[in-house]
């Protein structure tokens, strides 16, 4: 059996209401490395692997529970965050700015639209949490921590606990609504637990 945390990275200036200059590099606030602080002491013990996103916020976040543990290997894996708005159009602006595209993407319900250059469509993001599972699950290690975000963890638990057959307009829209009805928040995350037969999902839970 194979115990997996995936933990949210911590607040990052977006998620404060700071205007941005890309996705990928949107640094922690105070109170961000303060949450990446308490869930480093909340690791009682060495985990067999740490894995984090490329994503400057969870890259620190898991930068303060991998200097805990030196020996242990910390690997990044593609488990960034879902880019669905053409990053181009975003430089400057805060989510309370974006708030119209964003409805506009959602009511599209079209699972292979690409926004713009640098974007990711849903398909290509639900394959990815996908390929996050079967890479979890080939894995040697036990114990596993892993630093993500949000939307991205909830597309695994999705996958997982409502076992979607076909990847549709109707499954993009039941998805969105998941992810809503269950907002990880920053600092928390989930527990997942690896057997042979399936995978199953713990509730949503506060690791700090």
């Amino acid at each position: 059996m194979k115990i997996v945390r995936l933990i949210r990275h911590g607040e990052s200036a977006a998620n404060a209401g700071a205007a941005t200059l890309d996705h990928a590099t949107i640094p922690l606030t105070d109170k961000g490395r303060d949450q990446a602080a308490r869930v480093a002491r909340s690791i009682s013990k060495a985990p067999g692997l740490i894995v984090a996103s490329p994503f400057s916020r969870a890259q620190a976040t898991a930068d303060a529970t991998s200097s805990m543990f030196p020996n242990v290997t910390c690997e990044t894996w593609p488990i960034e965050e879902f880019t669905y708005l053409a990053p181009a159009n975003c430089v400057n602006t805060t989510v309370a700015q974006r708030k119209a595209w964003v409805d506009l993407y959602w009511a599209k319900a079209d699972p292979s639209h690409v926004d713009g250059e640098g974007a990711e469509s849903f398909l290509a993001f639900i394959e990815r949490a996908r390929s996050f599972l079967d890479r979890l699950a080939l894995h040697p290690a036990e114990d596993i921590l892993v630093f993500s975000h949000g939307q991205f963890l909830n597309a695994v638990a999705w996958l997982i606990e409502c076992e979607p057959r076909m990847i549709d307009g109707q499954a993009m829209t039941d998805w969105r609504e998941f992810e809503i009805a269950n907002h990880i928040q920053n600092g928390w995350g989930l527990e997942l637990v690896l057997n042979a037969e399936k995978p199953s999902c713990t509730a949503r839970r506060a690791f700090v």
